[in-house]
């Protein structure tokens, strides 16, 4: 694990959680709540949080707004990265993504399949960046969440963590627009 340099201050990040889901109610949401309270606890702002169902448009549309939102940073979303007929979180949100984080999902499934062995094949986990958001897909276990959480998210977004982090990139996001490229 890579050394948190002491010298540097904490950087609160205002982050978002989708759940997506056909199932799920705020009640029984243990994969969202796995994310809030991580959220919460590494003192980053849980800006928001919310359930739609397994539709593009609804994903889409979600994500576009928060996209749009200047308290929105990061948004993590879980559920909906399997091969059946109703998981489609990739596929709505990967055609956002202006760049794609290809070593997310390498490291996420290192770490997955320490835990479950071959069955991290069975994952779309991806991730991305979409206007100056990073945005997250992960699976909808309450483990998978778990696993992304605390193996690399919580050390990205500690803008203590060396030898680089996200939040020291967080300003350069929106570069490209700025140039009017």
């Amino acid at each position: 694990m890579s050394p948190i340099d002491e010298t540097r201050q904490f950087i609160p990040v205002g982050m978002a959680v989708l759940t997506v889901s056909d199932t799920r109610k705020p009640d029984d949401d243990k994969s969202g709540q796995i994310l809030a309270d991580r959220i919460e606890a590494a003192d980053h702002r849980l800006a928001d949080r919310t359930i739609v169902t397994d539709d593009v448009a609804a994903i889409q549309t979600q994500v576009k707004q928060w996209i749009d939102r200047e308290d929105i940073d990061v948004v993590i979303s879980t559920g909906g990265t399997g091969f059946t007929g109703r998981d489609v979180t990739p596929d709505a949100l990967e055609p956002l993504f202006e760049k794609r984080m290809d070593g997310f999902s390498e490291v996420f499934h290192r770490i997955s399949y320490d835990k479950i062995g071959t069955s991290t094949v069975q994952s779309r986990a991806t991730a991305g960046v979409a206007g100056s958001t990073f945005i997250f897909c992960l699976p909808g276990s309450p483990g998978a969440c778990k696993d992304a959480w605390d193996g690399i998210l919580a050390s990205q977004f500690d803008y203590r963590h060396m030898p680089c982090n996200f939040v020291e990139i967080m300003p350069r996001l929106d570069e490209h627009l700025k140039r009017g490229n």
